[in-house]
């Protein structure tokens, strides 16, 4: 009887390996749409998967098999059946460039209240991509960014995005000025009080608080009907946390996981990513400009955009664009005035 009971166990562990395998592959024939349809998730999973952010089926599918199994306490296996699942009922593959050219079509672009510049980069800051801006200290950098928190606010045909468009601003530096603000807004003769409630600011406090607070956005993008996130700067606490060339690897990765998390943010929901970067001279540089930016090659591919300011005359800027996937190397000339960014 003994030999009788093991081998019906067996036959059952076989029959429930089966289903198992069954379950996983039938997913793709059934339709998806909440987390507990995915093989291998149930309502505690699930609820643990949402608690960390994980609240569609499009988050699983671009997330990894590692972070899965951290969050949800899985198997790696099984979170690789997961995202395999996600992926194949949001068919993630291969697109026709006619079909990527009319996704294009929904990117709008912010202006900087420069003729010049917006022409240099193609129109304004885009969405969708991240536009970096670095160069030495009083070179624009932040002005830039006041001039993009107030001008996203404007119509459309005014170059904004819209008077409900909202701002996330994380301050790294404590260079924010609600006073700058408000000066912008005045010249551009807006509604002052509704333009500062749009803009909402977090003062990080270190790199790891500053990665929190961009992994925590998407329910403020939700909310507020986030349009534009500028991070000031990007690069500060990074490097004054991670010193000396034992470091360097880590803060590396970290910083590349930080910027395409935000790229993920900016592809999601249509938002425009404006980041500031310090500079560094490069004592190896002996003839030409030796300011070279903070974050090495990780940023350098990151950016879509990425522009470099330098200070000229009284109130004159120059700005180079250094990296673009669509416009040539060009320079042009703005000013900041007391009234904001102007040709």
């Amino acid at each position: 009887m003994a030999r009788k009971s093991d081998a019906q166990e067996e036959e059952m562990k076989e029959k429930e390996g089966e289903e198992e395998k069954v379950e996983f592959s039938s997913t793709k024939k059934s339709k998806i749409t909440d987390l507990e349809d995915l093989p291998g998730i149930g309502p505690v999973s699930a609820e643990k998967l949402k608690k960390a952010g994980y609240t569609d089926i499009e988050k699983i599918a671009a997330s990894s098999p590692y972070e899965l199994e951290e969050i949800a306490e899985i198997g790696l296996e099984t979170a690789k059946k997961i995202i395999s699942a996600a992926r194949d009922a949001l068919e993630m593959g291969y697109e026709t460039a006619d079909i990527i050219y009319q996704k294009r079509k929904n990117i709008k672009k912010i202006t900087t209240g420069s003729k010049n510049l917006d022409a240099l980069i193609g129109g304004g800051i885009e969405t969708m991509a991240i536009t970096e801006a670095y160069g030495k200290f009083s070179s624009g950098k932040s002005q830039l960014g006041f001039q993009l928190a107030v001008n996203v606010q404007k119509p459309p045909e005014e170059g904004g995005l819209g008077p409900e468009s909202g701002v996330l601003f994380i301050d790294t530096e404590s260079t924010f000025r609600p006073e700058r603000i408000m000066q912008i807004a005045q010249a551009n003769k807006m509604d002052v009080e509704k333009v500062l409630k749009n803009i909402h600011v977090a003062k990080a406090i270190n790199s790891d608080h500053q990665i929190i607070l961009i992994e925590k956005a998407e329910e403020m993008i939700k909310k507020h009907n986030i349009k534009l996130i500028i991070v000031d700067s990007l690069t500060s606490h990074f490097r004054s946390d991670y010193v000396g060339r034992g470091s360097l690897g880590e803060r590396q990765q970290k910083l590349n996981k930080h910027v395409h998390y935000l790229q993920k943010l900016a592809d999601q929901y249509n938002i425009a990513v404006y980041v500031t970067n310090q500079v560094m001279d490069n004592p190896g540089m002996l003839f030409g400009d030796p300011t070279t930016p903070v974050g090495g090659h990780v940023l350098a591919h990151a950016a879509t955009y990425r522009l470099y300011l330098r200070k000229s005359k009284d109130e004159k800027r120059i700005a180079r664009l250094i990296d673009s996937p669509s416009m040539p190397e060009g320079e042009c000339v703005f000013k900041i005035t007391a009234e904001g960014i102007k040709d």
